[in-house]
């Protein structure tokens, strides 16, 4: 007997048209459906086999079958038939064959229909994240324009290209701002297919949002003619840009600023008056080191340790607080931005180290073992809880002689030092910034 559903066929058709999900993905589906209600509905009379299930394409019309394998003695009622019963039924049946038995279906109307609906809505789910998967893989790193949807806990939904998008609360900007139905630029930083929110996840903290902004603003960046060849943010507060001209004619500085600072402005807009530092790139890695630490003029770059990338930098005494920044802010996005560790040092203080270290030598004895020069951590920054003199001298040895030389240092890099604990590299950290910190 055949199951006929018209309604709920028509449905089918029309969800598959919508979802774009193709139709006979969806009849599959519901033809599973009905083989999960045939089992669960025969299983109440004792009767446990293999069920197949078709639907017309055409009609809507439903009918299950159930399948037994054709052998000369029956062991199992459920699953196999008789030659003898099974030729019965068709004289061409041969040991060996399966037979589709038609079965009732007058009963199995309201539990197929309910099967059919859980599945075709979960396939209808999977197509989706399928769909969105697929569209939005490819597009890690544009930037798009989301409307806010609604606000959660810990995020805030947009909605991009008729797509849920999730901005976490952590990607957006410390002045972000939003209303519902505001319109704000986001850059895709990722597309999971597993997760159970919305899939895709975009952020406003990403430093590709500033590099395609800088290429929306500035033609010479959409050209090519401008490349950007770094770019490292503290979302919100400070960006740093390096940027080099292919055409020596053109001013990459120039163009990234525009006329009367029309480009870069229109971007600090858009993020919340974020400043951006536009820095020449350059090959010589002690100009370029020079160039990050804009606005500070640097005097002398010198390279310390080439094999673990340590340069030290004299400033005139005047320009040292602008050199470091806020918390140390410019020298750590200087330092990000051209790969090296920057140690920012006055006139005076190399002056006086100069004198010191000449006096040292005019009044060492000769043939003398050569002497190691001293930490002055500790004269620096007093006392802190759990710097040994031990930890000092590990802390020299690995380079760090005085304060100014962990202004770039992170608690990560500290742990590396042996004998050092993440409590006393986070308090060693502070005291650096609460003594040379702006």
């Amino acid at each position: 007997m055949a199951l006929v559903a018209t309604s709920f066929f028509d449905s089918v058709k029309m969800i598959a048209a919508e979802k774009g999900i193709p139709e006979e993905e969806v009849f599959k589906a519901v033809e599973e459906s009905l083989v999960k209600a045939a089992e669960k509905y025969f299983q109440g009379f004792d009767f446990y086999g293999n069920f197949q299930a078709q639907m017309d394409r055409e009609t809507g019309e439903f009918h299950v079958y159930a399948l037994k394998q054709v052998v000369p003695v029956v062991e199992e009622e459920d699953l196999e038939i008789s030659l003898e019963e099974a030729q019965a039924l068709n004289p061409d049946a041969a040991e060996g064959d399966t037979l589709w038995l038609p079965q009732d279906t007058s009963q199995l109307g309201r539990i197929a229909a309910q099967a059919a609906k859980q599945v075709l809505v979960q396939k209808v789910r999977e197509a989706e994240r399928d769909r969105i998967f697929t569209d939005f893989a490819d597009r890690i790193g544009e930037v798009v324009v989301g409307e806010v949807k609604r606000f959660e806990k810990s995020a805030i939904i947009l909605e991009v290209d008729r797509v849920e998008a999730m901005l976490r609360r952590s990607e957006a900007l410390r002045g972000d701002r939003f209303d519902k139905g505001q319109r704000i630029k986001v850059v895709i930083s990722a597309v999971d297919k597993s997760a159970k929110d919305p899939q895709v996840q975009v952020s406003r903290t990403d430093p590709r949002l500033l590099i395609k902004l800088f290429d929306q603003e500035v033609p010479e960046i959409h050209d090519g003619t401008v490349v950007i060849r770094s770019c490292v943010r503290e979302a919100g507060d400070r960006a740093k840009v390096a940027v080099h001209s292919l055409d020596p004619d053109v001013d990459p500085v120039g163009a990234c600023v525009g006329l009367k600072g029309s480009r870069v402005q229109a971007i600090i807009r858009e993020l919340k008056n974020e400043k951006i530092d536009i820095v020449r790139y350059d090959d010589d890695n002690s100009r370029y080191i020079a160039n990050a630490l804009n606005p500070a003029k640097a005097l002398r770059v010198t390279v310390t340790d080439p094999e673990h990338r340590r340069v030290e930098v004299v400033v005139d005494d005047e320009q040292l607080s602008i050199a470091i920044g806020k918390r140390g802010q410019n020298v750590r996005l200087a330092a990000k931005l051209t790969g090296w560790n920057i140690d920012v040092r006055s006139e005076a203080e190399k002056r006086k180290d100069t004198e010191a270290a000449m006096g040292q030598a005019l009044a060492a004895p000769a043939f003398t073992e050569e002497v190691r020069p001293q930490s002055r951590l500790l004269e620096e920054l007093g006392p802190i809880e759990g710097l040994t003199e031990e930890l000092v001298e590990n802390l020299a040895n690995a380079g760090h002689l005085d304060a100014k030389s962990l202004y770039t240092v992170t608690v990560e890099q500290l742990l590396a030092i042996e004998g050092m604990d993440q409590d006393l590299a986070i308090r060693l950290i502070d005291a650096v910034h609460d003594r040379f910190g702006e």
